[in-house]
Order: structure tokens, then sequence, then C-alpha cells
């Protein structure tokens, strides 16, 4: 059976850059199983109720600005499969999450830059999922509940977001720079916390993590955790993957849960 997966995305520059998140993205497909499908729930679509791509081959969403020229020359069109997407809705609405799917959606680059690493032929039909950030993490731990089936059926869930994500504190580090002293004490507790099993803390990180708030202005870079974790079960067992820093705020921490 699949895991499910939180993956950091990190910077758009993430596939031309040399790092030690790329190079976990590099080989993560060797360590499991071939998915028949991939499902993400992106920090890069928020809709104000659940949504599904329903495509039958992804566009490139190039969602970014200001970054050099050959990432919007890279493209991943990797197939939809609007089927499954029926079937991601209907498991959501059987939760009680009234759900649409949408026919024209295709990949943003919290979805495809990761993939593109990971899966670099494209050759996996691959979905996505939205979020509604201000439901908060209860909400989003629903979305995942729901979809937790999908692991019998060879749907790869992903997670994709950022283990921190305050983007206001980049003032043109080096990718390799020190890591902060609170981004590294904010996600040093986030990784106790999902190591000890205590989903209540995380639930409630806002108010028992340190420096929360600060690490996470807003909640959607955060929120795909919780549908990644509770997509699992609730027995799911967590492995870390990989931990990194970039930029000096930006942890690239990424966990298996079986």
């Amino acid at each position: 059976m699949l895991p499910t997966l939180f993956i950091s995305h990190g910077a758009p520059t993430l596939p031309i850059m040399e790092s030690p998140a790329a190079s976990f993205l590099k080989g993560l497909a060797a360590t499991m199983e071939r998915p028949k499908a991939i499902l993400v729930a992106s920090a890069h679509w928020e809709t104000e109720r659940p949504e599904v791509s329903a495509v039958a081959v992804n566009e490139t969403i190039h969602d970014f600005y200001g970054f050099p020229r050959v990432l919007y020359q890279m493209t991943y069109p990797a197939p939809g499969d609007p089927a499954l997407a029926m079937r991601v809705a209907g498991l959501l609405h059987g939760a009680g999450l009234r759900t649409t799917l949408d026919p024209g959606r295709g990949l943003d680059h919290g979805a495809w830059v990761p993939l593109l690493l990971a899966y670099p032929a494209h050759d996996i039909p691959v979905l996505q999922v939205s979020l509604q950030t201000k439901l908060g993490p209860a909400h989003h731990a629903k979305l995942g509940a729901a979809l937790a089936p999908l692991r019998n059926e060879g749907v790869l869930v992903i997670g994709s977001g950022s283990w921190t994500h305050d983007l206001r504190r980049f003032r043109g580090q080096a990718p390799d720079a020190p890591v902060q002293p609170d981004v590294a004490e904010f996600a040093d507790w986030m990784d106790r916390a999902v190591e000890d099993g205590r989903t209540d803390d995380l639930l409630n990180y806002r108010s028992r993590a340190p420096f929360a708030a600060e690490i996470h202005p807003t909640e959607e870079h955060l929120l795909p955790l919780f549908v990644a974790l509770a997509a699992a079960g609730p027995d799911a067992r967590p492995v870390r993957l990989h931990s990194s820093a970039t930029f000096s705020m930006l942890r690239m921490d990424a966990y298996a849960f079986h």
C-alpha cells in the first residue's frame, strides 16, 4: 500500500538549483511502488469550497513572477483522469464536503515543480484538490480522512506546501545560508509533534508551536500536511524522509505517512 506524502516544494527555482531538497526529490520515486495516479493538495490552489481538477491533459501553470526565463519554458503535461476526479469528489461528498469539479484547472507550481523532479517522464495521471485556507487545520484533516480509501486504489496522495514559509524574510540570502534560529525552533517543534503522534498539538499548532504566526503568516503552506496526515488513516506511522533549509528561512522537511 502506498504511503501518503507531505513535501516542501520550496521556491519555483527548485528544478534549476542544486540543493539537498532537489536531490531528495529526484530519488523519491525509487523508494516506493509506482502509483496509478497522483492527487496533490497544493498550497497554490485555494477556493471557497473543495474543488477537484478534471482534465484530460494538464496544462502547466506558471503562477510566479520575476524568475529566470527557463522556468517559464518548463512544462509538465501529465495526463489527468476525469473518472478519478469524480471518484475523489464522491469521497468528499460522502464526508459532507460539498465539492465541485474544475474541467479546466492545470497544475500549479506546488504540483508540477516537485513532480518534475520526482517523476520527470510525466506519464502518471495527476489531479489536484483545492484548499480552503480560511477553514484551518481541522477542516483539512477531515478532507484528508475522506481521501484515505484512495491508498488502496493505487493513488498517491501528496500534500505540497512548506514546513516554514515567511517569505518576508528574504533579503537575497544564499541558498545555503544558515537557517534562522526561530525558523529552526518552529520546524523542530513540528518535527517532534509529528514523530510523537501529537495530533492535537498539530491541529492547534497556531497557539502551541513557538513562533507559529511569524513563521506562517498565512496557513496555506502548512495545511497540506493535515491532508496528507489524515489521508493515511488514524494509525498512521510517520517517517521523516528529508530535512534541509534553503535561503535561511525555508525548511524543506518531507514526510511519508504509512
